[in-house]
């Protein structure tokens, strides 16, 4: 379980290919402190860790992963927003974010608005996905508040702080971005979806 408070972003060093799986190494601040078999989460995606060096550590996407999120479209040098898992003492500061990427989206404009940023986002809504007026929402792993929800798109408000500290300052139109929507509102649709 995640809160969506991205901790820092880490740069793939390596990504290697066997069978449907992609292997992803990345190097961050805190290698020495990871553990094989601890689940951190890129870009929104719990993975485990399988590998830690001195340098780097790696975790495996399988093809499930690859199909539903962004990382397949990874290149070494891209940044990745890290979180390591929620202890149970912790602040929620964000919302639950399970790391489940339900589906992708695409940036469709970029808005500078003094000081802070409007990032639109379109997405596949017959997916039975869906965004609420000042719902939350996990971009690329962020904990975020939807503002101007339509059909099939919606828009998200970046401060200065969370564009400096996550990949969202290489987010631009055409950017594909891993989305997981608020898990009470996937129950609700799906026990609507039951009574019908």
């Amino acid at each position: 379980m995640f809160s969506g408070i991205v901790e820092e972003t880490a740069k793939v060093v390596n990504l290697r290919k066997e069978g449907t799986n992609l292997h992803i190494s990345m190097s961050c601040s805190f290698v020495n402190e990871l553990k094989i078999d601890q689940s951190v989460a890129h870009n929104g995606v719990c993975l485990t860790v399988v590998e830690v060096t001195d340098d780097y550590y790696t975790v495996t996407a399988i093809e499930e992963t690859l199909i539903k999120s962004n990382l397949g479209l990874l290149t070494v040098g891209d940044e990745v927003n890290i979180e390591r898992s929620m202890k149970m003492e912790s602040f929620l500061d964000g919302h639950l974010v399970q790391g489940h990427v339900d589906q992708t989206a695409v940036c469709t404009e970029v808005k500078e608005q003094e000081g802070s940023w409007y990032y639109t986002f379109e997405y596949d809504e017959t997916k039975g996905n869906i965004t609420v007026e000042k719902g939350s929402i996990s971009v690329n792993g962020v904990s975020l508040t939807v503002v101007n929800s339509r059909k099939n798109s919606f828009q998200v408000a970046i401060i200065p702080f969370t564009y400096e500290i996550t990949n969202f300052h290489n987010i631009k139109k055409g950017t594909v971005v891993n989305l997981e929507f608020d898990i009470i509102g996937k129950y609700i649709q799906k026990i609507l979806a039951l009574q019908k």
